[in-house]
């Protein structure tokens, strides 16, 4: 495995954790933005977690002017559901999975590991979490779209829908349109995928309710005994 991982924040909410969510931010944040939400999400202590938030690199974006900020990728026009920037996307999808890969490697289970995003970072949890060749412990999705949907169909490989999808919107987003994350979570479960799905009536953020439903959703799906402690 190269050596060459992204920098990052982890936080462990006990010892020995057999379980992680790889947490990836949005635009122009980086991954201190989503460190408080441990806490809030109200988990089992008894059942400790690994929280691993990345750091995206800085890289110009067309529609800040070109300004240098932490992006996963970069956007080239207002409507963000067209001409998205594959090579950027898959070079961070590549730096994603080796995050996943170091933390198999340390000994958390594949089907342990949980991929959460918001808004960009949403966007590259469902892009990478729908391509996996083994089924992750679930994909979170706040505020988040499909990148490259029409590759979607043929890139869904077939273990992947194995994977639980938790998604949430605010009904008033003005930055990542609602139409968007409703019809990702249309399209999700018209190819075979479960989805739990969630609106909010709020704008481009989140909200202690959205925080609480999805702390029940993440106790519910770690506590199962699918989400074994063993290796796979």
């Amino acid at each position: 495995m190269p050596s060459k991982i992204l920098p990052h924040v982890m936080i462990e909410t006990g010892r020995n954790p057999q379980h992680c969510i790889i947490w990836l931010h949005g635009l122009g944040a980086d991954g201190h933005d989503f460190e408080p939400i441990v806490p809030q999400l109200g988990l089992d202590p008894s059942l400790p977690v690994r929280f691993v938030f990345p750091h995206a690199p800085a890289i110009p974006v067309t529609i800040n002017g070109g300004y240098v900020m932490p992006a996963w990728y970069d956007i080239r026009q207002t409507d963000i559901g067209l001409a998205h920037d594959a090579q950027g996307i898959e070079a961070s999808a590549k730096a994603i999975r080796l995050l996943v890969e170091q933390q198999h490697m340390q000994g958390i289970a594949t089907r342990n590991i949980m991929l959460a995003g918001f808004s960009q970072g949403a966007a590259m949890a469902l892009h990478i979490g729908l391509r996996m060749d083994q089924p992750l412990a679930g994909i979170i999705a706040l505020s988040g779209y499909l990148l490259l949907p029409e590759t979607l169909p043929d890139a869904i490989h077939p273990a992947a829908r194995q994977t639980p999808v938790f998604m949430a919107h605010g009904i008033d987003d003005p930055v990542v349109p609602f139409a968007l994350g409703d019809a990702a979570q249309r399209q999700l479960r018209s190819q075979g995928f479960q989805v739990e799905w969630h609106s909010y009536p709020m704008e481009h953020q989140v909200c202690m309710e959205e925080i609480r439903q999805l702390g029940c959703w993440i106790q519910e799906i770690l506590s199962s005994p699918c989400n074994s402690s063993a290796s796979t």
